[in-house]
This record gives C-alpha cells, structure tokens and sequence, in this order.
C-alpha cells in the first residue's frame, strides 16, 4: 500500500473514528484502526469497532497502491497530530511483516500493526428496516432527549435513549427513573401509515458519538436501517452503526400527567443563572432547593438551607396561575433540562408538592421534560 494524504484531513478522521476503539480489548486488533486505500476511487476508508459501537469515515488521498492494514489507534493519533501541517505519505512493507512507515515532512516513523483479516467487520443490515431522517431533526431530538438517560449499566434498558418513528415525525425518550426526557420533531414529510414504524432504544453512548458527528452537517438526510439488534446510521462519507438494547422501554408516556392545577412562565436564562448560584450551596449538603410560588406577588422564590454551611434564597418573577406552594427539586435536574432547552421562556405545570412537574419550552421545540419533586420533612 501507499498513499500521500493531507495531515489535517488524515489527523481530524482518525480522531473522529477512535471514539469507538475500545479501553479494554477483549483482543489486540479491537485497539487498532482499519485503513483501508482504494486507488480506484482515490480514498481512504477508516474503521474503528468495539464490537459494540462503530463508526467509519473516509476522505481524498493520492493512492499510489491499494491495500488495508490494520494500526495501533492511540499510537498513530499521537503521531500523526503532532506532525507538522502538509502532505503524509503512508507506506506498507511487503506482504506480512505488517510494519507502516509513516513520512512527513519533520521526518520518518515506522509503526507495526496487525493483519486486517483479523479485524472484525462491521455490521451491515441486508434485510432489515430502513428510513430517512433529516440530520437537524436527529440532532434537535437528541440534544433534548440524551441527558436524561441513566448512568446505571444495572439498567440496561435505561441507559440508551428510545426512538419511534410515529406518523408526522420522530420521537426520542430518555429516563433514569428520576426524570423523563421526551422529544417529538416534526417532519415536514410527514410519514404515512405504512413506512416501516422504527422502535428501537439506542445505547447513550452511540448516540453521543452520533449527535458529534452529525452537528457539522447541515441539513444531510440520514439513512437508517434496523433490525432486531443492530442499527446503522449513513450519511455522506459517514457510517455508525450500534448494537441496540433488549428489553421492554417502560411505558412513559402513561407517566405525563394530563391536566394541572398550578401553572407558571418564566425566563429560562434567569431561572437557569438564579439556580446555578444557589447550587453552590445546594451541593454542599444534599443537592435540594426549595421552590415557592407566589401567586399574589406573581413571583418564584428559590431558596437553599445547608445546615452548618449557610443558606440562600433569590426571587424571579413569574406569570403564576393557581394558588401558592411549595415544591423541592433536586437541583442538578432542573438545571440539566433548562440547559436542553434553548427557547427565551419555559413553562411550568404542577398539581401537588409529590407529583410529577412537568417543564417544557414556549416554542417550536416539542419538548416535554418530567421531574419527580423531592420529599422535604418541614
């Protein structure tokens, strides 16, 4: 093999594919990446594959001779960022001794890797389900949906996010048990009846690295193909593909309460900047902040005590409907959900002091964001 390429174009794929070579190998070759030059075509395709998530990427390079070889993921990317900026020439040794002599204009390198034909190939779907989605529809859902999906790998189900394809467009949920994240994007093209009805729950972590990838680009269309344990997302010179989790998503949409008794609107830039200041207090005992509502006054008032520490309190005016109480949060989880939405106010809707609240933005965002209210002994 040997190819000259460019270091910037060389340098910002790798790192985009080593998201998915695994920490811990369960063997050698999953630490490495794939190379793979196609004189034909005058490209380079990278692979990188955990045997969970992987992700597969290519770009222009002068192909002098094709080929594929397998290298180290860690030790070519620090190589390779370091070089200086211009042309890299990568070259293989004969067949077998599997050693990749990397030429720059600073100097020469020489890696060893692996054979190819040991690296697992990734997963292609044949037969299964397939859609398309628009890249800005996948990012908005995403962006409002991922934070909310648990951290606990005891529940397996929970630490992906869901995704249903329904009628007039996707939704995503995510919940930890505490809090439940639901997104709905409207398609324009809306879909009929008979598309193939995509419902399936995606590991955190893949859409994460889906979510990265897809933010620079404008508008693609993404395909999405399924089956029963795999999914595959393909856009332009990209491809992730994912294992998908087992298990029955629990029911959440049985768990949004359909009518309140109290309401309130409220800048979300001053609710969110008011709850980061008191949280420096709430982290110091137990994470809690009391919110009051004041309906006379048309004010919310947040306040903190941590014994032994200090206490804090700001009020924020706010359109309140209904009559006044009080309500305790675990603060971390409002400020994770006002920082998913990105509109100018949030609306506020509750019935009782332990019932769920629900928080969503006022605009074109369909956003629905359920926390679970702490119990506070008075």
């Amino acid at each position: 093999m040997k190819l000259v390429c460019a270091q910037t174009h060389l340098n910002s794929h790798l790192s985009l594919v080593s998201r998915a070579v695994s920490s811990r190998p369960t063997h050698p070759v999953l630490a490495n990446v794939l190379l793979k030059a196609d004189q034909s075509t005058q490209r380079v395709i990278l692979s990188a594959f955990d045997l969970s998530l992987g992700i597969q990427t290519s770009f222009p390079a002068q192909v002098e001779e094709s080929g594929v070889l397998t290298l180290p993921a860690k030790l070519l990317s620090d190589i390779i960022s370091r070089l200086p900026d211009g042309d890299v020439t990568i070259e293989s040794d004969a067949e077998g001794s599997h050693v990749t002599t990397l030429t720059s204009a600073s100097g020469r390198y020489q890696v060893r890797g692996m054979g190819a034909e040991e690296f697992p190939e990734l997963p292609k779907i044949e037969e299964g389900e397939q859609t398309h989605l628009v890249a800005d529809a996948l990012v908005d859902g995403l962006r409002g949906s991922l934070f909310a999906a648990s951290a606990d790998e005891t529940k397996q189900v929970l630490t992906g996010v869901h995704v249903s394809l329904q009628p007039d467009g996707l939704e995503f949920a995510a919940t930890d048990g505490h809090r439940l994240a639901v997104v709905k994007t409207i398609e324009e093209d809306a879909k009929s009846e008979s598309e193939p009805q995509l419902d399936v729950t995606v590991p955190a972590k893949a859409l994460q690295e889906l979510m990265k990838m897809l933010d620079r680009q404008n508008g693609n269309a993404v395909d999405v193909r399924f089956d029963q344990g795999q999914v595959v997302f393909e856009w332009a010179d990209q491809r992730l593909t994912s294992r998908l989790l087992e298990g029955q998503y629990p029911n959440y949409r049985q768990l949004v309460p359909r009518q309140f008794t109290h309401q309130l609107t409220i800048d979300r830039r001053l609710f969110l900047s008011s709850l980061e200041r008191i949280s420096v207090l709430a982290d110091q005992k137990n994470n809690i902040v009391k919110v009051h509502l004041d309906p006379a006054a048309q004010q919310l008032t947040l306040s903190v005590d941590a014994q032994d520490v200090g206490s804090g309190r700001e009020a924020i005016p706010a359109q309140i409907s209904g009559e006044g109480m009080e309500i305790a949060f675990n603060v971390r989880y409002l400020l994770d959900g006002l920082k998913a939405i990105n509109t100018a106010e949030v609306q506020m809707q509750l019935n009782t002091s332990t019932s769920p609240v629900i928080l969503s933005p006022l605009g074109s965002l369909k956003m629905t964001y359920l926390v679970m209210p702490v119990q506070v002994r008075s």
